[in-house]
């Protein structure tokens, strides 16, 4: 027995390593192989990425308990549209979302609130990007709420894949901030603001188009503008992204105005309420040049807004999330922005 065992041993290794140096194994049996070890490395990375959330929640309880009563609440966004959802539903989506609200007792009878976003195609709300904004804008009196909307990482393949940029997460995001006046009696729901960098700054712009009355000022750092324009320059695996068959499903060759249907750009005049958009030079993710393609679209239009262009700040996309002076600098200047129309109870001190 233990001499027929050494002679099969290699034999069966030898066939499967045909099958993947395209021996006398056939193809179909090649494709098979490959599609369960391909399903199989995918399962153990989304179970990292719940096992990294997981640690990340208890980070946020843990940095920020001492300025603010911290939640993790869970509201209904609109049902799935996308292609890869087999079954007809009309049931809503579970979303997660962090809430912070100052533990100090303002004397004022109610704060305004920020709508916070996260950055990234499949990002997620995270202490190592995120807490330090959080801090300032708790100190300043705000309470916030941020949303981990569709196709956020950290929930399963499942959540990831119910991703709808440009379209139904915009909806996740407005519902957050109907979530937090609802449950918030000392919220002023005529103070609110939405913040965002990059992906997250470009939910930013679609609300305050789309939902005017419902925001009285937001901010975009550094924001995706122009799909068609942005996507033509990126690499295959960025474009594969959208083309995959439970997102788009088609390039934007192939259906350009779809693309655009989801792009700030194409929304430009509808702005009727405060915007600071920011972006710099050495940018190697969002470009100048697509963010300028959002101010002239905006200008033509007639439209009242502020843009400032870096040059070269330190570390490019998202520079001011970090802990350098100039971030710091860059953060007052939206916080000061902010403070104009949010009047927050302990506003950033002017230079």
């Amino acid at each position: 027995m233990t001499r027929l065992n050494t002679k099969i041993g290699p034999l069966i290794l030898g066939m499967l390593l045909a099958c993947f140096r395209g021996g006398f194994a056939q193809a179909p049996q090649r494709s098979v192989l490959e599609q369960r070890l391909n399903g199989l490395d995918e399962s153990v990375n989304f179970a990292q990425q719940k096992i990294t959330k997981n640690i990340s929640d208890l980070l946020w309880f843990q940095r920020m308990q001492d300025i603010s009563v911290v939640d993790q609440i869970h509201y209904v966004g609109p049902p799935p549209i996308n292609p890869i959802q087999r079954k007809i539903t009309t049931n809503g989506i579970v979303i997660p979302a962090y809430t912070f609200v100052p533990r100090k007792r303002f004397r004022v009878p109610k704060l305004p609130l920020i709508v916070l976003l996260h950055t990234e195609v499949h990002g997620d709300f995270n202490p190592d990007d995120d807490l330090r904004v959080a801090r300032e804008l708790v100190d300043q009196g705000y309470a916030i709420i941020a949303p981990d909307y569709r196709g956020s990482t950290g929930y399963g393949g499942d959540f990831w894949r119910l991703i709808d940029y440009g379209r139904l997460e915009n909806d996740d995001v407005w519902l957050a901030r109907k979530w937090m006046l609802e449950h918030s009696p000392n919220l002023d729901p005529n103070r609110v603001g939405i913040l965002g960098w990059s992906h997250g700054g470009m939910i930013a712009l679609m609300n305050i188009f789309e939902h005017p009355n419902d925001y009285a000022v937001a901010y975009a750092g550094m924001p995706v503008t122009d799909l068609p324009f942005r996507l033509r320059q990126k690499e295959k695996s960025y474009r594969e992204l959208f083309s995959a068959p439970y997102h788009f499903g088609k390039t934007v060759e192939e259906d350009p105005d779809e693309y655009l249907r989801r792009s700030p750009v194409a929304y430009a005049a509808k702005l009727r309420r405060p915007l600071l958009l920011h972006a710099t030079t050495n940018d190697q993710d969002v470009s100048p040049a697509e963010v300028e393609r959002l101010t002239a679209a905006l200008r033509a239009n007639g439209k009242q807004f502020e843009y400032k262009l870096y040059r070269d700040a330190p570390s490019g996309h998202a520079f001011n999330k970090l802990d350098t002076t100039e971030a710091a600098a860059s953060r007052q200047e939206i916080y000061q922005f902010f403070a104009r129309y949010l009047h927050p109870p302990n506003p950033p001190h002017r230079p």
